[in-house]
Formats: structure tokens, sequence, C-alpha cells
């Protein structure tokens, strides 16, 4: 059997990774990109051969300009799309941000126009209603110290819009 023929039928979905920073006051970094007109948080799609980690890092780096540590997997979210098609994302722990890190971000590759921190919540009113599922999820599990599995930002099963 070949590639093609084994993965007819598979699921071959994209995978994006991003983390949540917080302030000393437990409010939540957001991003404003430039190409949509929602705010989100740091983070992007796997590219090949690359972990969820990994391109944590290396999509905080590229829209940040910096490279905090990242912690622990909070989310696993099954969040497929019409638009998009299968999706698994990956929510990690970024910590607190100190003032000496958030005075080095910059946006040098034109993605991001500002960031700013916002009380959790307020993320509802801010992002996506499947993204603000996401973030309040994860951040629970953070503060439970838990890593959470859901689907379209919800536990399975629970009764949520997708």
């Amino acid at each position: 059997m070949d590639r093609s023929e084994f993965l007819a039928g598979k699921a071959t979905p994209l995978m994006a990774a991003g983390a949540l920073f917080f302030d000393e006051a437990g409010h939540l970094l957001l991003v404003e990109p430039t190409y949509k007109d929602y705010r989100d948080i740091p983070g992007g799609y796997v590219e090949q051969g690359e972990s969820p980690l990994q391109t944590c890092v290396r999509e905080v780096g590229e829209e940040l300009g910096i490279t905090p540590p990242v912690g622990r997997l909070l989310a696993v979210d099954w969040a497929p799309s019409d638009a998009e098609g299968d999706k698994i994302l990956y929510l990690f722990d970024g910590g607190v941000l100190d003032q000496a890190l958030l005075d080095r971000i910059v946006f040098k590759d034109g993605e991001i126009r500002a960031v700013a921190f916002h009380p959790v919540s307020e993320i509802s009113r801010l992002t996506i209603p499947r993204l603000a599922r996401r973030i309040e999820q994860a951040v629970q599990a953070r503060e439970r110290d838990e890593t959470v599995y859901l689907e379209h930002g919800a536990f399975p099963g629970a009764d949520s819009p997708q």
C-alpha cells in the first residue's frame, strides 16, 4: 500500500499552537493582528517537522520579537472549521511577562499592530467565540494545574456552539 492509499479517508488536520501570557495582575496578553478583525493570542500554524511547542516558541519570536520560556501544555482543542477543515490547537502556559520582556517587544514581521493585557472576564467581547471558550478553559486549567482536552473550546459532550 502506498502513502496516498494509506492516507485515504484519514484525518490530516492542520495544527496550531499559541501561548497565554499574563501580567502581575493576572490579565491576559492579546495581540491585534493586522489581518484579522478580532484580537488573538500569539501563535500560529505548525510547520512540517516541527512540534507544537517549537511552533509556539517560533511564532512568539516572530510576532513579538521575544523568546520567553514557554511552559506546560494547558489545553488541546479539536476545532475543525468549515473554512479551514480539521484543526488541532495547542495552548501553552507562557507565564508572567515582566516589564523587561515587555519593553523588548517589537513587531518585526508586520503581522501584529499592538499588544495589550486584558482581564480574562473581557475576553469574550474581544475575540471570536470559539477562541474565547478555548482561552477561558485554558486559564481555568492553569489555575487548577491541569491540562484539558476540548472540542470547539468546550469539554466533549457539553452543549456548546461550534
